[in-house]
Formats: structure tokens, C-alpha cells, sequence
């Protein structure tokens, strides 16, 4: 079969996208260096090098970048997972809950985005459909080591209750005064195997 020609209306959408790529990733470099909440879309474009004018033809607002950032964010960690479970070093919910509390005290602007979005966040029409289902698609790896390819609602709520305590964790003892970082990772790591293996015990029994 020969190869698909492209038109120039594809190109087009190429280039475009490789420029949404490019903004992104800086505004992900300086979301690593400061909260994200204090980055601003002038700050974005002076290190994506471009003008901050030509950042609103990609992006109409704050909100919509931040949004695709944390969209971004999700399909890393359900890359790792795909990449884990295949190479068989992912294979129940203690594993998952040890990557996704590592990947976010590793990445802290992905979990303050989420607590953002969360608590804060005035979201509504596409861009809150987009976040609902990035988060939809972390709540259903949770269900994938739990149920398999047979989630049930009963999973579904586990998977919710599984979320919630792990972001509790992080939310809790992230910054816990007085102790090391690594001794606060140790606690928390401790922490999510313990509301793992009672989360896949109850699982079992119901």
C-alpha cells in the first residue's frame, strides 16, 4: 500500500500540536521550579520562547494549559504501569499504590494541580470533562489490579476509596515537620501498603 500523502491542513495540525507540545513542556519545567499557581502565562512563553500573545492561539487560558498539563501528567503514570505490568514488576495494588505515591512526591506539580482541580478549581464544559476522565483513567488501573477485566461497581468504589487515601496520605504527611524526607517517605510508603492490603483483603471477602 503506498504511503499516505499529507496536505498541507495536516501539516498544519502537526505543526500546531508540536507547538501545544513545546508550551506544555515549558510550562512543566516551571511548574518543577515553583508552584504552579504562581507561574504565569508570561513566565510560560518567555521559556517556550515565544511571544505571550502567540501562547493564546494554543491555549485560551491558564485553566485549559494547567488542564493539559495534568492530562499529560495521567498518561505518564499509566505508561509506567502498561510498562510494569508487562515486564512483570507490577502485579497487585500495593505495587501500584508504591508507584503512584512515589511518581507524585517525584512530580509535586502533578499533585498540586490535582488538589487544585480539586479544591479550587472553577472548571466547567470540555475542560472539566477532560480533567474528570484523566482522573477517570487512574481510577481505572486501580480497578485493573483489583478486578481484572471484569470491574464490578463494588471495585469501582474500592478504586475511589484507594484514591482517596492515597492523596490523603500525600496531603498529610508530605510535609511533616521535623522529620527527614526520607523518613517521611518510609512513613508514607508503609502507610500505602497498609490501606492497600486492607483495601484487596475486603475486596476479597465481598
Amino acid at each position: 500500500m503506498a504511503p499516505k500523502r499529507k496536505t498541507f491542513a495536516t501539516l498544519r495540525k502537526e505543526e500546531r500540536k508540536a507547538r501545544q507540545g513545546i508550551i506544555v513542556d515549558a510550562a512543566e519545567r516551571l511548574f518543577g521550579r515553583k508552584p504552579f499557581e504562581q507561574v504565569s502565562m508570561r513566565e510560560i512563553a518567555q521559556e517556550a520562547g515565544i511571544a505571550v500573545s502567540s501562547i493564546y492561539r494554543y491555549f485560551p487560558d491558564q485553566q485549559s494549559l494547567f488542564v493539559e498539563a495534568f492530562v499529560l501528567g495521567t498518561q505518564e503514570i499509566i505508561a509506567r504501569v502498561d510498562q510494569r505490568i508487562a515486564s512483570g514488576q507490577l502485579s497487585n495494588l500495593s505495587d501500584f499504590s508504591l508507584m503512584y505515591l512515589d511518581f507524585l512526591i517525584e512530580h509535586d506539580h502533578y499533585f498540586r494541580m490535582m488538589t487544585h482541580f480539586m479544591l479550587d478549581g472553577q472548571l466547567s464544559g470540555p475542560l472539566l470533562e477532560k480533567l474528570n476522565q484523566a482522573t477517570r483513567s487512574i481510577l481505572e488501573q486501580f480497578d485493573r489490579l483489583m478486578a481484572g477485566d471484569s470491574p464490578s461497581e463494588r471495585t469501582r468504589q474500592h478504586a475511589h476509596a484507594m484514591f482517596a487515601s492515597l492523596n490523603g496520605i500525600l496531603i498529610s504527611f508530605r510535609n511533616y515537620p521535623g522529620r527527614k524526607p526520607a523518613e517521611v517517605r518510609s512513613h508514607m510508603e508503609k502507610l500505602a501498603r497498609l490501606i492497600a492490603s486492607m483495601c484487596e483483603s475486603h475486596h476479597r471477602l465481598t
